[in-house]
């Protein structure tokens, strides 16, 4: 499953690095001050490390001398770590009629409660055909039925509102 990356950031590491002079930070964190990339190159190689370039937008661009592949690896870790903590919420739809049967209705209910105790967020539909339009109310107290069936899983995120033909409401999942 792999998601859109919008303006990812590479690091630029060791000989990637252009510019003439850069502030050098030593990986305890502690600053060795402005010198040229290649003075700071032979510096973090005689450690045995790599100089990264943290903050290319400074100026001068400051470069810490680090273990480039530890610190990548800790990137792709706590990135890791954010996005399975991320709750993806989905919204499922169920569509009603005016004229709709009471165990149709109650059946409709029934699986929103379902959709809600999952904790999807449901669309309610009531969709006018004809000169059902006219009667506008009846789809209302129909929605205000549906919520109020509804109530112990969702709580109304967003009232009735007839647009065009249609008359939609969302319920939210109630907090767990």
């Amino acid at each position: 499953m792999g998601g859109i990356h919008i303006a990812k950031q590479e690091l630029q590491a060791n000989e990637e690095i252009r510019e003439k002079e850069v502030r050098v930070v030593n990986q305890d964190g502690e600053q060795l001050g402005v010198m040229s990339s290649e003075e700071a190159l032979k510096l973090a190689q005689s450690k045995n490390l790599d100089l990264v370039n943290i903050a290319p937008s400074a100026k001068p661009p400051v470069c810490k001398i680090m273990d480039f592949g530890k610190y990548r690896f800790e990137l792709q870790k706590r990135e890791k770590e954010n996005r399975k903590n991320q709750k993806v919420i989905n919204i499922k739809e169920v569509q009603l009629s005016p004229s709709i049967d009471t165990n149709d209705f109650n059946t409709k209910c029934k699986n929103a409660s379902k959709f809600l105790s999952k904790g999807d967020k449901v669309k309610v539909t009531v969709r006018f055909r004809g000169r059902e339009v006219t009667h506008s109310e009846i789809g209302e107290t129909l929605l205000a039925r549906f919520a109020e069936n509804c109530k112990e899983f969702g709580s109304v995120e967003r009232p009735a509102k007839l647009e065009g033909r249609n008359m939609t409401m969302f319920l939210a999942p109630n907090a767990q």
